[in-house]
């Protein structure tokens, strides 16, 4: 019993601890990030090499080793997307209008360099384990990576909560490829699998003759499949999961307001009709924000279009930038 205890703490420790890790990382002035891959790559090379040493160890530790340097690489591969570094071709929103096949290819599009460097990682760690008896870091990653695509493909078929917080202002664009729907077809099937894959990783350790090492590494991976399965409730439950993170985004609040952003509005990077297609209170907000003057008097927002509307419909028109400040399309 206690073997499951230390096993299922540590990983939730290791879970929430290096989530806000990362995320207070990615949200540091983009200038730090060449010093943050730098390190992590370093630990993903060390990492690599501790799942080829540990690779015939079947003790407790060697369980915990293996778990630990397969969280390293995940992490590397995260740190990586979030901080806008591997991603995609296409780094700019969803076009207007897009559905079916063209809107899954635009969000292939902008995420492919990303699943391929999961891939080649995956393949690096099987390499580096060949077929040694500790298989820990190879079921960590591959779970990690099944349980990732879920969570985006759910995303991108639409599900009420996408936590967009936890998204940096380099990768705001990203919003146009999510959707907020009530429910989808995909997501009774996600939770049923990964409820069956942990009940099935947990009854793995009441096998009889069952070994320490046996019992702790299918507590490290069915306590991993688990938080996958609380994160995908996330989804649909009105829990405000950010709590759990708010250290972590303590450096995205201090950077949006170091360059004078209305938090959650627009990207300072990106020009702002490719950022949102904003609400009419969004836009007046920001417009507002950034010292904009005047009035239309013969147009206004429409889900992000621009229409001509009647002279009764002015009064809730929103300011427009005055010459100078529309000279430029993007802030530095």
């Amino acid at each position: 019993m206690t073997l499951v205890a230390h096993a299922v703490l540590f990983t939730v420790f290791v879970w929430w601890f290096t989530t806000g890790l990362i995320i207070y990382l990615d949200g540091l002035p983009r200038s730090t990030f060449a010093l943050s891959m730098t390190v992590a790559t370093v630990v993903l090379g060390v990492s690599l090499h501790g799942l080829a040493a540990t690779s015939a160890d079947t003790s407790v530790t060697g369980a915990y080793l293996a778990f630990g340097f397969a969280l390293a690489a995940w992490g590397w591969n995260e740190m990586g997307f979030l901080m806008g570094i591997i991603t995609g071709p296409r780094d700019t929103a969803m076009p207007e209008g897009a559905t079916g096949l063209r809107r899954l290819g635009y969000a292939i599009q902008a995420v492919i360099h990303h699943e391929i460097a999961i891939a080649l990682t995956a393949f690096a760690i099987i390499v580096a384990v060949g077929d040694g008896p500790n298989q820990v870091g190879v079921w960590t990653f591959v779970a990690l990576w099944v349980m990732r695509l879920s969570a985006k493909i759910n995303v991108y078929l639409g599900v009420p909560n996408i936590t967009e917080e936890f998204l940096p202002p380099h990768l705001v664009y990203l919003k146009t490829y999510f959707r907020i729907r009530p429910m989808n077809a995909m997501f009774p099937i996600s939770i049923t699998l990964l409820t069956l894959a942990a009940v099935s990783i947990c009854n793995q350790a009441r096998l009889p003759g069952a070994t320490p090492y046996d019992v702790t590494a299918a507590t490290l991976l069915a306590t991993l499949v688990v938080l996958a399965l609380v994160e995908h409730w996330f989804m649909v439950l009105p829990i405000p999961s950010t709590k759990l993170w708010e250290w972590g985004l303590t450096s995205h609040t201090a950077r949006a307001q170091a360059a004078g952003v209305v938090p959650g509005v627009v990207d300072p990077s990106a020009t702002i009709p490719t950022v949102l297609a904003p609400t009419p209170a969004m836009l007046a907000s920001f417009l507002e924000a950034t010292g904009a003057v005047g009035l239309r008097t013969d147009r206004a927002v429409d889900g992000g279009s621009v229409k001509s509307v009647s002279p009764a419909a002015l009064s809730t028109i929103v300011p427009f930038p005055t010459p100078a400040q529309t000279t430029h399309r993007r802030r530095p």
